[in-house]
């Protein structure tokens, strides 16, 4: 079976509401990285070299816990993330 067929089987691209920083956010798929997470959070903000940003998250259906980048999460409905940047000294 093809990615592209399988992408299209029932239930694989269901829509969640998660909560970003205190706001619902509406995202499809199984996982979330840790960038689309960030973009989620800080939508049209500017890649700066200068800024890291913090992930943690808290699922009511399973694990909690802190994402860094090239990481994902499976998405659960619910789930609630907080990131928080913090510029580099």
């Amino acid at each position: 079976m093809s990615n592209s067929i399988a992408s299209q089987a029932p239930g694989q691209n269901k829509a969640f509401t998660v909560i970003v920083n205190g706001r619902p956010r509406q995202v499809t798929g199984k996982t979330l990285s840790y960038e689309e997470i960030i973009k989620l959070a800080f939508p049209g903000e500017p890649s700066n070299q200068d800024v890291d940003f913090t992930v943690a998250y808290a699922n009511p259906h399973g694990k909690d816990g802190t994402l860094v980048a090239g990481q994902e999460v499976h998405v659960k409905e619910g789930m609630v993330f907080n990131v928080t940047k913090t510029n580099r000294a």
